[in-house]
């Protein structure tokens, strides 16, 4: 039998950074199977197209000149953080590092259902290092004892009415969140006047986080219980949606040879 094609647009080629008590659990979730091995695959079907996503794990511990040439030859990056992390010294040189060598990051958040879980601290973190805008994606409902899950902040008003309802008071404070991304998406993406927030697409949303993840100028941010948890289709989804292709950082050949 011949060896399937793969169409170098489908690839994504993905280095995870993080501790390695956060990125193991994630990445054998992601596989959906507990797999070991420096690199790994697994297959996500997006708008009709079966995508090939390559995982590595790189530990945030790892020695600065070697964290900066894995960073250095990857596609894209995830950064993953604990929410409740005293210290986010490791997010701030994974970022910079990345901006460095222009290269394509997202970012998720762990930990907010632990006791000292700060999401805005984490935001904060991001829009201090240099090179990107944290562009937020979804948001906790609640952190620590109290969190209760997150919202998708893009889809929000394909679900009204039945969202509003379903997440109570909670709802005023994603349009609050909604409208930020709305407006850092339209004011930095396109200088015309931004549409009513109802007239915004979700597929023109897609693109221009698609587009500003690429070019740097924005880290798409996403939150998650723990590391272990069950719903990773949100992580998927963003990369095979914002992450690059190996033709679009213009290293075809790592597609081939990865």
């Amino acid at each position: 039998m011949g060896t399937k094609a793969i169409d170098p647009q489908a690839i994504r080629n993905v280095t995870i950074v993080g501790d390695p008590d956060e990125t193991t659990p994630l990445i054998h979730r992601l596989l959906g199977r507990t797999g070991s091995g420096p690199q790994t695959a697994t297959h996500w079907s997006a708008s009709r197209i079966e995508h090939t996503i390559r995982l590595t794990e790189l530990s945030s511990r790892t020695p600065a000149a070697e964290l900066e040439r894995s960073i250095r030859v990857a596609d894209g990056v995830i950064a993953v953080v604990n929410a409740a992390a005293h210290n986010m010294a490791r997010l701030e040189t994974t970022l910079r590092v990345a901006d460095d060598h222009q290269v394509a990051r997202l970012c998720l958040l762990t930990g907010l259902d632990q006791p000292r879980a700060d999401f805005d601290r984490c935001l904060r973190t991001i829009a201090d290092t240099r090179g990107a805008v944290p562009l937020t994606l979804q948001i906790p409902l609640g952190t620590g004892p109290a969190f209760e899950g997150t919202i998708d902040l893009p889809p929000m008003w394909t679900l009204e009415p039945m969202a509003a309802e379903f997440y109570g008071p909670h709802w005023q404070v994603a349009i609050h969140w909604y409208r930020t991304l709305a407006k850092t998406l339209m004011d930095t993406a396109d200088p015309d006047p931004s549409p009513a927030l109802r007239n915004i697409s979700l597929e023109q949303l897609h693109r221009r986080i698609r587009r500003l993840t690429r070019i740097g100028d924005v880290v798409p941010v996403l939150c998650s219980a723990a590391p272990s948890s069950e719903d990773i289709t949100p992580l998927l989804d963003a990369i095979v949606r914002y992450l690059p292709s190996p033709l679009d950082v213009c290293q075809p050949e790592h597609a081939l040879d990865y």
